[in-house]
């Protein structure tokens, strides 16, 4: 079933209780029933004890490859019953999934029972800040002259998504822009005013796309733009967290070292589903 405005709140309160676990899907509720951006579905198997929720963006074009489909479930048997439901996958179209790891495998046999190819697309460490104080704190003065700390705007859309890695995608701008103009964001602003460093929100609240252009590295712009960020969803009342793929090591050793911690048992997987 889809759930009501109304629900999402009560939903919101019941994935809380399976944290960490959840906290993919969790951040997704807390950000969406505060700020409206674009439309998702989000669907359950039962109400109000429910096993599966799944949170469906809104696929307008071929294009919107980047906007993930998030699951959580805490019964193995009853995620495998919904997800053959033809109302809650359309297999015969391009699906993007991110879940748990421990999920994934019977995600794939499904598809695979449909036989629709599965591309592992990213595997990341789930890194949590549960001390807000160990984060080092931002003396501006310290930098150089005319930098400043900031938001990002649409001005800095195009740096954005030349900067990303994925960013030579169709559909990466659209997102961008939806992150930028609905989520927190923070950056330091060079005297033109032109970002050096940023990060952004994404839609299930972790923090993501940090970036330091080259010749700004080593300044500790990065650590400055993570404690603002930081700060500003925990006084929001948001969960802080981020993903770090498997393979960056820099980035998991600056979270680290910024007081992020993370749970080895909780992986996050992202597969691309295709038929065609």
């Amino acid at each position: 079933m889809e759930l009501t405005e109304d629900q999402l709140i009560i939903a919101e309160n019941e994935v809380k209780r399976y944290l960490p676990r959840s906290l993919k899907v969790y951040g997704f509720l807390i950000l969406r029933n505060r700020v409206k951006s674009e439309p998702v579905t989000v669907l359950v198997d039962k109400w109000p004890k429910f096993h599966v929720i799944v949170c469906k963006p809104s696929y307008e074009k071929e294009s919107d490859v980047f906007k993930d489909i998030l699951i959580f479930a805490n019964d193995a048997t009853i995620l495998e019953e919904t997800i053959r439901s033809p109302s809650v996958f359309e297999w015969t179209r391009y699906l993007c999934i991110g879940t748990n790891r421990s999920h994934m495998e019977i995600i794939k046999a499904v598809a695979f029972e449909k036989n629709v190819p599965s591309n592992k697309l990213s595997e990341c460490h789930v890194m949590i800040l549960e001390d807000e104080s160990r984060l080092p704190s931002i003396d501006c003065s310290g930098f150089s002259s005319g930098f400043s700390l900031s938001s990002l705007d649409e001005s800095h859309l195009d740096l954005v998504n030349q900067t990303w890695k994925f960013g030579k995608h169709d559909g990466t701008l659209g997102m961008i822009r939806n992150m930028i103009a609905h989520f927190p964001s923070r950056c330091m602003l060079d005297p033109e005013g032109k970002p050096v460093s940023w990060i952004l929100t994404y839609a299930c609240c972790a923090m993501g796309m940090l970036y330091t252009l080259p010749e700004h590295r080593g300044k500790g712009y990065a650590k400055a733009v993570i404690s603002s960020m930081a700060r500003t969803l925990k006084a929001q009342g948001y969960p802080v967290y981020c993903f770090v793929e498997e393979e960056n090591a820099v980035s998991y050793q600056l979270f680290t070292s910024m007081g992020f911690t993370e749970d080895p048992s909780d992986k996050q997987v992202w597969f691309g589903f295709n038929k065609f």
